[in-house]
């Protein structure tokens, strides 16, 4: 009796397609803009492309790896535990593979690529936008992202490369360069006033109704005299508080109290007679100006440029 050969079926799992180091880059890159952007679509907004390609991008990253790095469904996305360590590490690859092009390309001669900056409220919308449009013609290949924000808590997670800020920075895993004071003062409409003659003390300032900016003074505001050095403290119950510097200029010029701030933003309602400046010998802590940025081994040369230049450009913008 003639046996017939036996086979066997080996059973062999899809290999995972061969993905191109440049390859491999792009796909990472678009695989970090969906986890900061937060979606798939505004991901592809942001590259200027389509959802279809991005989410093609995702899932050849996926088969390339071999794992799933986003769960998703039609409310939501997040990682998976694999996912937190693709993105941190893509991160570090795609910063790093930066630096080295930028080192090949003699990038420190001619800056280009994005640079993300956050600035407070008040000054991004008017007083920097001067020095950000000088930065910009000096260095055609730059683009900045604007992003109006009073505080950075985390400058990775936020992608942000650079903070300009009021207060000293508390994180130290940032470069905090100070940048300049803003000098404060009081002003009060002259409807608050009634006709009597501009307070010359802050005792002179207890009785008027008051506004208070949260950020800084609430139920108290401490002045300094500026010859002398003397302190006094006032005792405040505003009738109204925020945290808007804009919004307590406004409460102040329609005559709702006296109120402490940047001598830059009152000047000209002080010389067009909306405001008068109040205690005039007297002034509150100025507040200090810093620009940060997380410390790296290698700084691209578009944040050194900013920064250099932010660094002449901001006190004669703040100083009233």
């Amino acid at each position: 009796m003639t046996r017939r050969p036996t086979t066997s079926r080996a059973i062999t799992a899809t290999p995972a397609p061969q993905v191109g180091a440049g390859d491999r880059l792009q796909l990472m890159a678009t695989f970090v803009r969906i986890v900061e952007a937060g979606s798939l679509s505004a991901a592809a907004a942001q590259m200027q492309s389509t959802q279809p390609t991005v989410s093609r991008r995702l899932q050849a990253l996926e088969q390339s790896l071999g794992v799933r790095l986003l769960q998703r469904s039609t409310h939501a996305m997040r990682l998976t535990v694999d996912g937190e360590r693709c993105f941190e590490r893509a991160k570090e690859l795609l910063a790093s593979w930066a630096a080295f092009e930028a080192d090949l390309r003699g990038a420190q001669e001619e800056p280009e690529g994005l640079l993300r900056v956050r600035v407070p409220h008040a000054f991004g919308q008017e007083q920097f936008v001067e020095p950000l449009a000088r930065f910009l013609r000096e260095c055609p290949r730059v683009s900045v992202e604007w992003l109006l924000q009073d505080e950075v808590r985390d400058f990775i997670a936020e992608g942000v490369d650079c903070a300009i800020q009021v207060g000293a920075p508390t994180d130290p895993s940032v470069v905090a360069i100070k940048l300049s004071e803003v000098p404060r003062i009081a002003v009060a409409a002259p409807s608050v006033l009634a006709g009597a003659s501009v307070p010359k003390a802050p005792g002179d300032l207890a009785a008027l109704p008051w506004l208070s900016l949260r950020t800084y003074y609430r139920n108290e505001i401490a002045l300094t005299h500026r010859v002398t050095g003397q302190n006094e403290r006032i005792a405040l119950r505003p009738v109204m508080s925020t945290d808007n510097l804009f919004a307590l200029r406004s409460a102040a010029l329609l005559g709702l109290g006296v109120c402490v701030g940047s001598a830059w933003m009152l000047a000209d309602d002080i010389a067009q007679g909306r405001l008068v400046h109040v205690a005039p010998d007297w002034h509150a802590a100025p507040l200090p100006v810093y620009i940060a940025y997380p410390h790296a081994r290698f700084y691209p040369s578009r944040l050194l440029r900013f920064v250099a230049l932010m660094r002449n450009a901001v006190a004669p913008a703040i100083q009233g």
